[in-house]
């Protein structure tokens, strides 16, 4: 099979298609079709060398730990699941692929109403935000502050502590304002003074914040939000623990991701594709993902896109 990958750690060019023996379903497995892949900045810091605990070691490395595909192959031991099921999952490596092989419980049915490349870049979107906020238990009447809240991540936080019945505060850029509205939330401007113009917006305080920017931005979310036990930063893992302030847990289940299709299905909750690339030109897509600016998700495709599965 084909795979987006690379044999020694370095920048995006270090990524290239290769050719590798395709997985199979071992017991308690399900192997997967990849129509497509998430990009983050999770697979940057693996492109450049870091190793996620608990993963293999040795090259050629795929990166890739969210995608969406049609099931091939079922192993010994797996019920519920069968070939032909069109299904969205996550992994830690690998979905830089056409197959990749997950235990079963790693899945999750995709919606027939979600077209691949939303799919592709779901899991990851709604997982990271779905856990960051029941740890900071953000609910009804809660004030929560997102950095960088157009980007993947934040617009489903946003989304997710909308329905919880949060007011939700975001920063961006003047061009993503309007689609933050869009999404419930109350835009805010980067930059100097953004203390100052979060605190007008409010004025009882903020009660909690997720932090996907880091830099200044934490450095704001830690003069407004008195209980540094409700500060999340997805960005700034050197310094959380210095500075008093967490990192999402490892929490992530299907059950999470199953819950957030079902709200997509309902029309409750959306989540924005800014780029696709074919998987010849990961290395284009690791690039817009550094940017670190765009509204929404950059996935991989190993197949054209359709409308609706």
């Amino acid at each position: 099979m084909r795979v987006a990958g690379f044999t020694e750690p370095g920048g995006p060019d270090a990524l290239r298609l290769l050719d590798v023996p395709a997985p199979e379903a071992g017991h308690g497995e399900v192997r997967v079709r990849v129509r497509a892949a998430g990009v983050q900045p999770y697979d940057l810091a693996i492109r450049e060398g870091w190793s996620p605990p608990g993963t293999p070691g040795g090259f050629p490395r795929v990166p890739g730990n969210e995608f969406a595909g049609v099931v091939d192959e079922v192993g010994a031991g797996v019920t519920g699941v069968k070939p032909g099921d069109e299904v969205i999952g996550n992994c830690r490596l690998n979905a830089y692929a056409e197959y990749v092989a997950v235990p079963a419980e790693a899945l999750a049915a995709k919606p027939a109403s979600m077209p691949w490349d939303v799919a592709g870049g779901f899991p990851a979107a709604v997982m990271t935000p779905h856990i960051a906020l029941e740890e900071m238990a953000v609910g009804q009447g809660d004030t929560l502050l997102v950095h960088a809240a157009a980007g993947g991540v934040g617009t489903v936080a946003v989304q997710l502590a909308r329905i919880a019945g949060a007011t939700v505060i975001g920063t961006a850029s003047e061009g993503n304002h309007d689609y933050l509205r869009s999404l419930g939330a109350i835009p805010v401007s980067y930059g100097d003074g953004l203390e100052e113009r979060v605190r007008v917006l409010a004025p009882s305080g903020v009660d909690a914040a997720l932090d996907g920017a880091g830099g200044d931005a934490l450095t704001v979310s830690l003069n407004l939000v008195k209980d540094r036990d409700r500060i999340i930063t997805l960005v700034e893992h050197g310094r959380a623990a210095e500075l008093g302030v967490r990192t999402t847990p490892d929490k992530r289940s299907a059950s999470r991701v199953a819950e957030a299709a079902r709200l997509y299905e309902e029309g409750r909750l959306r989540v924005h594709v800014r780029a696709a690339f074919p998987l010849e030109r990961a290395a284009d897509a690791h690039r817009e993902v550094a940017t670190g600016h765009g509204r929404g998700k950059v996935v991989l495709l190993t197949a054209p896109p359709d409308a609706a599965g």
